[in-house]
Order: C-alpha cells, then sequence, then structure tokens
C-alpha cells in the first residue's frame, strides 16, 4: 500500500506541514486589535460560523460578536467518507460546538428562525430579537432528502441502502452495508444530485473504495458497478473529469452520463433514475444515495438568495464571489456552503473565504477598503483506493492549483496525499476553527 518517501519529499512535507498544522496562537491575526461598538452577529455554527466568530474575536476589541446556533455536536464533514470506509469510527467525526466557540463571543443556542436584512434583525425560534450593525450568514446548507419520491431515512444502513452524507451514524451504518456487498458481490449503484452538493467528489471516492474493497476480498469478478453522472462530466475541472473517466475505465466502474435518482423503492431494491429521454430502472444490492441539496428554510425564505438563475432555485445567497459580501445588502457576508458562488462547498474553501470576509467586515469598521479576494479556492483529496489518493486543488478558472508543487502531483495516486487525507486534515481544520489560516 505504500511508497517509500524519499528524504527529500519527507522534509518538504514536514516543512509545509509545519506552517498548516502548528501554527501558533494568534499568528494568523498579527494586526493590532481594532476598537468597535459593533454589533456582528452570525448565523450558523458549522465550520465558517465558529471561524469566522474565532477570527473576529481576535481583530476586534468592544464589540458585540453574536453566533446563534441550535446544534449541540459539531460534526468534521470530511471524515464521513473515511467513517463510510471504514477507515474511522464515527467518533472520529463528532465532538461538541461549545468546545470552538471563542471567548467573549455569545452563543445563543436556538436556531435561526428569521432574517430580516431590511430591518437589520435576527429573530430566533423562541422568538428573540437580535439587532446588528454586520450579518456573516454561516447556515450551511439542507440535505433534502424528501426531493427522493420513497426515500426513508431511517431505512439508511438497512436492505443494501447507504448514504454517507446523513449522519456519522449513517456514515458508519452505510460502510457495515458497504462491506457486506464486498463480501458477496452483485450490482453496486453510485451517483450525484442535480444540485450543487458540498464536497462534490464524496460520491467519486466510495465508488473507488468500494471497488477496491471488492477487489481485495477476491470478489471484483461477481460485482458490478455502476456511477451515474448527474450531466455530461464526472468533476467539474474538465482534466480531472477525464483523468477520473480514464481510472474507471481501468477499473471497469461502468458510467451512465445524465442521469438524476428520481425515486427508490427499498424493499424492491429498485432505484429510478430521470434521463433525457424519460426514466430508467435499476436494480442494486447496494447503493449509496446522494440528496439533493439546497439552502435551508431560514435563507430561503428571506430577501437574501439569488433572485434568478439555478442558485436562486435551491436558495444560495447572492454574494460577490470575490468579496462575499451580499450583492444587495452591503452589511451582509455569506460563507461556506450557504455562499452562492460557482465554487467552494468544502471545507477547504472555508479557509479561504472566512479570512476575505473578514477583513472587508473590518475594514467597513475601519472606514476603509479591502481589496482581499476569494478566488473560488476548492480542495478534493480524492481516495482512488486504500492508501491511495490525489490532492485536486482548483480555482473558479478550473485552473489546478497545487498548494505543494514539486511534492505532490495533483493527478497522481499517491500515498502521501492520502496521508493528507486521513492525519493531515483534520488537524488544519481544528486549527482553522480557532481562527487560523
Amino acid at each position: 500500500m505504500r511508497e517509500p518517501l524519499s528524504r527529500r519529499t519527507f522534509m518538504q512535507l514536514s516543512a509545509l506541514g509545519a506552517g498548516a498544522l502548528l501554527l501558533k496562537p494568534g499568528a494568523a491575526q498579527a494586526a493590532p486589535k481594532l476598537r468597535s461598538a459593533a454589533r456582528i452577529v452570525i448565523a450558523g455554527a458549522g465550520a465558517a460560523g465558529l471561524a469566522t466568530a474565532s477570527r473576529l474575536a481576535a481583530r476586534l476589541e468592544g464589540a458585540t460578536i453574536t453566533l446563534i446556533d441550535a446544534r449541540k455536536a459539531h460534526y468534521y464533514q470530511p471524515g464521513f467518507t473515511l467513517v463510510a470506509s471504514g477507515i474511522k469510527p464515527a467518533s472520529y467525526v463528532t465532538s461538541s460546538t461549545v468546545d470552538y466557540v471563542p471567548y467573549g463571543v455569545e452563543f445563543i443556542e436556538e436556531r435561526v428562525a428569521e432574517i430580516d436584512p431590511e430591518g437589520n434583525t435576527v429573530v430566533t425560534a423562541s422568538g428573540r430579537s437580535v439587532p446588528y450593525d454586520f450579518l456573516v450568514v454561516a447556515t450551511g446548507l439542507q440535505l433534502d432528502y424528501a426531493a427522493i419520491e420513497g426515500m426513508d431515512e431511517r431505512l439508511i444502513g438497512q436492505n443494501g441502502l447507504g448514504s454517507i452524507y446523513h449522519s456519522p451514524a449513517a456514515a458508519e451504518a452505510t460502510w457495515r452495508q458497504m462491506s457486506e456487498f464486498a463480501d458477496k458481490g452483485g450490482v453496486g449503484v453510485f451517483l450525484r444530485p442535480g444540485t450543487e452538493m458540498k464536497c462534490a467528489g464524496a460520491p467519486l471516492k466510495y465508488t473507488f473504495v468500494t471497488e477496491d474493497y471488492l477487489t481485495r476480498r477476491g470478489n471484483r469478478g461477481k460485482a458490478e458497478i455502476i456511477y451515474n453522472a448527474n450531466n455530461k462530466a464526472l468533476f467539474s475541472v474538465p482534466i480531472v473529469s477525464e483523468k477520473v473517466r480514464m481510472l474507471f475505465q481501468q477499473r471497469d466502474i461502468k458510467v451512465n452520463y445524465d442521469r438524476v435518482l428520481q425515486s427508490i423503492d427499498p424493499g424492491r431494491r429498485i432505484a429510478t433514475f430521470r434521463t433525457p429521454e424519460g426514466t430508467t430502472e435499476l436494480g442494486y444490492d447496494f447503493i449509496n444515495v446522494i440528496p439533493p441539496m439546497k439552502a435551508p428554510d431560514v435563507v430561503r425564505n428571506s430577501p437574501l438568495p439569488w433572485q434568478q438563475g439555478a442558485w436562486g432555485n435551491e436558495g444560495w445567497l447572492e454574494v460577490d464571489k470575490h468579496t462575499l459580501r451580499h450583492v444587495r445588502y452591503p452589511n451582509v457576508f455569506g460563507v461556506g456552503d450557504i455562499a452562492g458562488v460557482p465554487k467552494g462547498k468544502t471545507a477547504a474553501s472555508v479557509k479561504w473565504q472566512v479570512p476575505v470576509a473578514v477583513e472587508h467586515l473590518l475594514a467597513d469598521i475601519a472606514g476603509t477598503e479591502s481589496t482581499a479576494r476569494y478566488d473560488g479556492y476548492t480542495s478534493c483529496p480524492l481516495i482512488t483506493r486504500l492508501g491511495r489518493a490525489m490532492l485536486i486543488e482548483f480555482d473558479y478558472q478550473n485552473n489546478l492549483t497545487p498548494s505543494f508543487p514539486g511534492v505532490i502531483a495533483p493527478l497522481e495516486e499517491l500515498w502521501t496525499s492520502w496521508v493528507v487525507k486521513t492525519m493531515g486534515l483534520k488537524p488544519t481544520y481544528i486549527s482553522m476553527l480557532r481562527g487560523h489560516a
């Protein structure tokens, strides 16, 4: 499974990793604190909300920073695929939200029920009204299982039905179903939805991992693996899409294009897909259901989403793609999955988005202007088999933007990229929550 690291490569990775993983507290906030009485509300306490709260708390003195979210548990969502692959336990991705709320930030543990950008107010589920001078929307997204006719989330982990995204428990239950499939063979069905989604590489990773388990257990010849792409590509970056196509072809993974899951019959193990010609049915022994994804109702039902186009249909926040500032409400910013931008629904994107949004917000407070820009950076450590991965990083223009040029080749299946995914990213993620980038 492993190739030896040369001394040069090891030293380069160690040096680069030290900057990313071992930042001292306060290293990312070298600028002096800005005094202000501004009222800042952050709607959502996931990765983007917590990272924003930490950076603002470190940069401001005298401001009122309020974080609003009802969630108790914090999920390290990049690890869900690892749980569903039997690599990590469910506990690996679960911690407590309060553990990351920075000192001096008020945490209202309630659901955000209403956002009124005209009145500069957020209302919680209990009816509490929280006024703001600046609002950062970091609500994440909503998994829309209800859009799949016949889908019952309670059945995940039974009768060949898997779904990684639902929860840590569901990811673990999916692993048990996939492992059983790898022991027996049959027909494995994989897919991605026809909507925007978080970590669009995850469906591909899980297809690769399942194929590898079948091979390792000597049952590859007993199985047919079918991947259903929602459009005419396997990945949004053309060069990556072609690389995945070639790997799928080499590993005898069948691909159907322009197919979107419409309904499922868990009892009969039949999935129905919508195609340009109509509908078609696929029987399965194992299926990994990726649900459609959209903005949470609290954003969809507010004036904040895009007013037209695909992003408007799914309710994504209407922000400038470079500054993350709302197009119509200049004191509102959007970061993380909720942001209606062409790329960037990954934790790695949050790491780059939050500093940009914060710099523009602080500039507003100081009466200056910021030149900070988000270029669409997105990262996908694409696992291709156990012990191998491709570290895919790209921007709005579909340019590959490797963080380790000359050390990690983005389109090569490497053990080093596997180590980054399975060992290196979580410490970096936690550092991000603490306000370091």
